[in-house]
């Protein structure tokens, strides 16, 4: 009975949990002309600017282009998922006190429509390079769709932590703010790591963004995978981003809806 008990809640869940993403993504576009286009627009549109500004910098490199849209589109959806995580139970925790449900289901809903914008992102990057540079090996995707998976995971990991601190400590919002604008200059999105002298590549790494990008574009710009210590590092990672994440939450959920 408790087996059958508990298969009955994750399925609850799981139900619950896509109600929540299917209604958020239709009043996030609701009567709007472009819709989904609208989620798109702003990291193309920035692409663009920075490619005309800094491929004659980076002119030297044949592959810029290819690096540029692999770094922005992923750092992208870091910037905009963890700040959507970040408030998400203080928007809509008003449903708490509508109907009973485990809370996580409100901050993981709200991770996932820059899930579905980052699955767009993924094959306009595979595109691309299959355009510029030929397609890319069976391995060289399979790595690529881990590393994706494995940023999912810290950005939910880092979400369930921060959402519910969020709701004591306000500041966090806009301290998370001046964080993600200079992590774009921190992560290596417009310039190739290497201009960075070694010795400093340590603290870049630090910054969750640098070495999915960094993987990112080992494996589908120069065809050679990180080594398996980079591998495990970066899985402990984000094993560490959802146990710490999943700790804190569940140390501080109980108190949640007095203090939204």
């Amino acid at each position: 009975m408790a087996t059958s008990d508990t298969v009955a809640a994750e399925v609850h869940s799981g139900d619950l949990l896509w109600t929540f993403v299917r209604t958020d993504f239709k009043s996030r576009y609701h009567g709007t002309v472009g819709g989904f286009v609208w989620a798109l627009l702003k990291p193309f549109a920035m692409f663009v600017v920075l490619l005309s500004v800094f491929s004659f910098v980076f002119s030297s490199d044949g592959q810029y282009n290819l690096r540029l849209i692999i770094g922005l589109f992923l750092f992208d959806f870091f910037g905009e998922s963890t700040k959507a995580g970040l408030v998400s139970l203080y928007a809509k925790g008003y449903l708490l006190s509508k109907a009973k449900f485990p809370s996580w289901i409100i901050v993981v809903s709200s991770v996932a429509h820059a899930c579905l914008t980052l699955g767009v992102f993924v094959v306009v990057i595979l595109l691309f390079r299959t355009l510029t540079i030929g397609p890319p090996s069976p391995a060289a995707v399979g790595l690529f769709l881990l590393y994706v998976a494995l940023f999912v995971l810290i950005v939910i990991g880092f979400s369930l932590a921060t959402s519910i601190l969020f709701l004591s400590y306000r500041d966090l919002n806009q301290v998370w703010d001046v964080v993600v604008q200079a992590g774009f200059f921190l992560a290596p999105v417009v310039y190739p790591l290497g201009i960075i002298p070694e010795r400093y590549h340590v603290f870049l790494y630090v910054w969750p963004p640098t070495a999915v990008i960094e993987f990112s574009r080992s494996v589908l710009v120069a065809g050679v995978a990180p080594s398996p210590l980079a591998h495990a590092l970066l899985v402990a990672e984000a094993a560490a981003a959802v146990l710490v994440g999943f700790v804190v939450f569940r140390r501080y959920a109980p108190g949640a809806a007095e203090r939204l």
